[in-house]
């Protein structure tokens, strides 16, 4: 088995396009519903099976509220209130089979420009649901 150590994520936005460089963690969740389907031919042991699929993308940012860098970029899009387009790899080198790359579509259901005590540097943690599949490819 191979150890991959993120060093060089690949997050991309349509809109900010890409943001690894603000980020100092990506994660893409994908699941599925449990649906009980037990019966009394369960033989009193629960039975589950697979319902609707959702994710999420969690980022944990430094902001920058320079002219067209990160915190304008998502203001506009969180406005905007409609699902963009993501595109998340482990590294930001070619897609390949050992790189794949996962896209979808994220809503921006919150945006927090301004979150911190004294001292901290600037930035935060968001998680916005997928809307739709994700898509993983490798070529």
């Amino acid at each position: 088995m191979a150890v991959m150590v993120l060093t060089a994520a690949y997050v991309s936005l349509t809109g900010p396009g890409l943001i690894n460089g603000a980020l100092s963690k990506a994660e893409l969740t994908a699941e599925v519903e449990e649906k009980d389907v037990t019966t009394f031919a369960s033989q009193g042991w629960k039975e589950v099976t697979g319902g609707l699929k959702s994710g999420s993308l969690g980022m944990t940012f430094f902001n920058d509220y320079t002219d067209d860098a990160l915190d304008e970029d998502m203001w506009t899009i969180f406005l905007a209130g409609v699902p963009v387009a993501f595109d998340v790899r482990w590294t930001s080198s070619a897609v390949t089979v050992s790189n794949p790359k996962y896209t979808g579509l994220v809503l921006p259901k919150s945006w927090s420009p301004i979150n911190g005590s004294v001292g901290d540097v600037a930035g935060g943690d968001l998680t916005w649901p997928t809307s739709g599949a994700i898509t993983r490819t490798t070529a």
